[in-house]
């Protein structure tokens, strides 16, 4: 098995990624960052977003496993004090994982060029001054003409991220869904949204045609992209998916409660 270790550049987390390190070099594992089987990443759920963008186009083989030095976080069943119970599990691996939805982006431009990227958590659509203007299509069809500081497009693993503050709902990771909500929409006598989160099935897609400004923001995740003048982007959910080698389960109910309640403590 070839393994590749991605850390922050916190003290905690790169003390704790060299002790994995000598410790799977010991029972045997060969360290591999350019085609790994496996992507261990050693911080936060921000650093396996990183390493999920690093080897997005290694899908098909390779399984992530998140080692936090935090809380736990949604993506992280490991933390810190737990590297031999890791290894451990390495070591008696059967190929076991579980897999969640991603969001396919496509982007299109007035000179003819496209752009496309995956997303494990969202992607928005905002610009940098004044309101933004778009039309939304479900599919081929229209559905309204929004005003407001943005869009967010999120996946279900991405439900308790940026959607969440946007008021979304809270999405279990095995619904293969897509979710849209509205960045602070302007509802009046002239204009009108739903104003209210839209849970999408897994054969549609959303596509936005914003007017023609040059000041728009795209994010895909944590990073943030200004464009060439876009005249469309699609969202849906992407055929690839993302795998996380799972040697223990952890309720995804329970990680919701911990992050946002924490009353079990």
């Amino acid at each position: 098995m070839r393994i590749a270790i991605i850390k922050n550049s916190n003290s905690q987390s790169k003390t704790a990624a060299q002790k994995l390190e000598d410790k799977l070099t010991a029972a045997g594992f060969e360290m591999d960052l350019v085609t790994p089987d496996v992507v261990i990443t050693v911080g936060g759920d921000g650093t396996l977003l990183g390493a999920f963008h690093r080897y997005a186009q290694q899908l098909d083989h390779v399984r992530f496993i998140g080692v936090h030095t935090g809380h736990l976080g949604f993506y992280t069943d490991w933390r810190d004090f737990e590297i031999d119970q890791l290894v451990q599990a390495l070591l008696n691996d059967s190929g076991q994982s579980v897999s969640y939805p991603l969001l396919d982006v496509l982007a299109d431009y007035e000179d003819g060029t496209t752009s496309h990227y995956l997303a494990l958590n969202e992607a928005t659509l905002k610009r940098l001054s004044g309101t933004m203007r778009c039309d939304v299509y479900i599919k081929e069809d229209f559905f309204e003409s929004f005003r407001g500081d943005g869009l967010c497009v999120a996946t279900p693993t991405g439900s308790t991220a940026y959607s969440k503050s946007n008021g979304g709902a809270v999405i279990h990771p095995r619904l293969d869904a897509m979710q849209v909500t509205e960045i602070a929409s302007i509802n009046n006598r002239v204009f009108r949204t739903l104003a209210a989160p839209m849970i999408l099935a897994p054969d549609e897609w959303v596509i936005l045609r914003p007017e023609p400004f040059q000041d728009y923001l795209m994010s895909i995740d944590q990073f943030s992209i200004t464009p060439q003048l876009v005249t469309s982007i699609r969202f849906k959910i992407a055929s690839e998916r993302i795998h996380f080698a799972r040697y223990r389960h952890m309720h995804f109910w329970d990680r919701v409660e911990d992050a946002f309640i924490g009353a079990k403590q």
